[in-house]
């Protein structure tokens, strides 16, 4: 009897759990360079959303596959806890430099942004010598089980409780749904109070840290008012209250600086870095001061394959391209361009309620009415089923699954740039 041979997209039915998707994007992808990602049949796409913002750098950039080959020649795996190597030495002092201050300077390396997250409110715990969380309405965090419970959307969360307790939320400094409007003063500094009222109420002082997303992403790229971060820090500080900066997916020039807490001039005491640290290979960090990083005391953590060598061996090439080619300057250029034209587009289509991002972390809400401002979900998986009709690949995201996401590779050009807004014009008319 002869034997059937399953296509990819039936062994994705038969053995790939993806039952937790509503769709699975149906292309099969077969390779991928720059902000092009080509399938099967050899049919080209502009990436727009860069592998949920992961490959920043653009994909199979030479420079990091040829430092990941090298390394994999060498040395794949060691442990980087229990022996030192120099993939891991080298790129800890690179990933320093990056730092909002000189102080933020001893890392630890995981494999994902779910697993630096939790090993940044384990030393937070453990510094602090408290057990409670701050964190805002609308953001997410992870899928493991602590950064779920500091997630705060139950859409996320669903299914999975009870979760982890001593965990209270804040309102998101959202400025096109507040109720504080949307001077960003005001937005700023209700917002910041907001968390001062909820330590009071909902927590009984013992609060570790409050953790927050400087862009949050699958909230739907929200972007705080200037001052924000400002007004909280001085609230935590007065608290002895730690700061925990979810870089993971506003990181690496993504908004057009490399850390995106660098717009708001204010330092964390713990930054987390994942996604784009190396252009496509599993790696992660919490990034802290000394004092902090000395709380953990032998058998507290420990990471099987954080700071594996040959990812750090690709991030570091990474990041060296990062700076030669000055990506986070482009990719603040090329997000004014696009957030532009899109300001056009939404003054033409009703169904455009706001247009907000950072750099190249840009979200469309959509709507069914200016003024109700009601989301509209069904509309936006139509312009993304639409769209990779057309041959883009967009996200969606926000609270209610309601908001364009487009977060290309930093090295897309201007030209492919402007064809995908033009497709998104097309698709909503």
């Amino acid at each position: 009897m002869q034997t059937v041979e399953l296509t990819v997209a039936d062994k994705y039915r038969h053995y790939v759990n993806t039952y937790f998707l509503k769709k699975v994007q149906p292309i099969i992808i077969d390779r991928a360079e720059g902000a092009t990602v080509w399938d099967e049949s050899g049919r080209a796409y502009v990436d727009l959303f860069s592998g949920i913002s992961v490959v920043n750098a653009g994909h199979n950039r030479p420079e990091v596959i040829d430092a990941a080959i090298a390394q994999m020649r060498k040395l794949v795996h060691c442990n980087s806890y229990i022996y030192h190597n120099k993939p891991t030495a080298d790129f800890a002092e690179a990933l320093a430099s990056i730092m909002p201050s000189q102080d933020l300077r001893v890392s630890f390396f995981g494999s994902s942004g779910a697993e630096a997250i939790e090993g940044a409110m384990r030393i937070a715990k453990q510094y602090t010598k408290r057990t409670e969380f701050v964190a805002l309405e609308m953001s997410f965090h992870g899928r493991t089980a602590a950064t779920l419970s500091v997630t705060g959307n139950w859409n996320r969360k669903k299914g999975g409780g009870p979760y982890m307790p001593g965990v209270a939320f804040a309102p998101a400094p959202f400025a096109y749904r507040s109720e504080h409007g949307a001077d960003p003063e005001r937005l700023a500094r209700e917002s910041a109070n907001a968390i001062e009222r909820v330590i009071d109420t909902q927590t009984s002082g013992a609060v570790a840290a409050f953790i927050a997303e400087p862009v949050m992403g699958e909230g739907g790229i929200i972007v705080p008012p200037p001052n924000y971060f400002k007004y909280v820090k001085e609230i935590l500080d007065r608290r002895g209250i730690l700061f925990i900066a979810d870089e993971v997916q506003s990181g690496f020039g993504r908004t057009g600086k490399m850390l995106a807490i660098e717009h708001y001039g204010v330092v964390p005491d713990i930054v987390v870095t994942a996604k784009g640290i190396a252009d496509g290979f599993p790696l992660s960090a919490f990034t802290t001061r000394e004092e902090i990083a000395k709380a953990f005391t032998p058998g507290d953590h420990l990471s099987t394959f954080g700071g594996n060598p040959v990812a750090c061996a690709a991030a570091l090439a990474n990041l060296e391209v990062h700076r030669r080619e000055r990506l986070s300057d482009g990719a603040a250029e090329k997000g004014a361009r696009a957030m532009t034209a899109l300001h056009t587009l939404a003054a033409k289509h009703n169904s455009i309620g706001d247009v907000r991002g950072a750099g190249l972390m840009i979200g469309i809400e959509l709507v069914t009415d200016k003024k109700t401002k009601t989301p509209d979900a069904a509309l936006a998986t139509r312009i993304q089923d639409q769209m990779l009709a057309d041959g883009f690949l967009i996200g969606l995201g926000g609270y209610h699954g309601n908001v364009l996401r487009l977060q290309p590779p930093l090295v897309i050009s201007d030209e492919d740039l402007d064809r995908g807004v033009r497709a998104i014009d097309a698709a909503l008319a």
